[in-house]
């Protein structure tokens, strides 16, 4: 993972356009959350949203990409590629990011039950 300071500043502020969010270093790449919640992370250029059941659909119709963090298939993760282009439009982002952080917010809740 890495990101350029760059780019966690692009990805942080045109994020921030949609909700308040802040980022945290992580293994070379960026977390991202908002209120609290780990929804999103930036690794080597790219900016992928958390997902389940409810929100897959969205990334797999756009022809969107699963977190894969050491490129092998073996160890994919809950998350897939926001399209870049979204990043520049406020509007277009917010069901995106919404529907990570509704997912975020659903983990956080399935993890307090146990």
């Amino acid at each position: 993972m890495a990101v350029s300071a760059d780019y966690r500043e692009y990805v942080l502020e045109q994020m921030g356009r949609v909700a308040p969010v802040s980022g945290r270093a992580m293994f070379g790449g960026v977390g991202i959350y908002s209120d609290g919640f780990f929804f999103a992370l930036m690794d080597d250029g790219a900016v992928y949203l958390k997902v389940d059941d409810t929100n897959r659909a969205m990334f797999v119709d756009a022809g969107m990409s699963q977190f894969d963090p050491f490129g092998d298939g073996q160890q994919v993760m809950k998350y897939y590629e926001l399209p870049a282009d979204l990043l520049e439009s406020p509007d277009l982002l917010r069901p995106w990011m919404d529907a990570a952080l509704d997912v975020a917010r659903r983990a956080r809740k399935g993890k307090k039950k146990k």
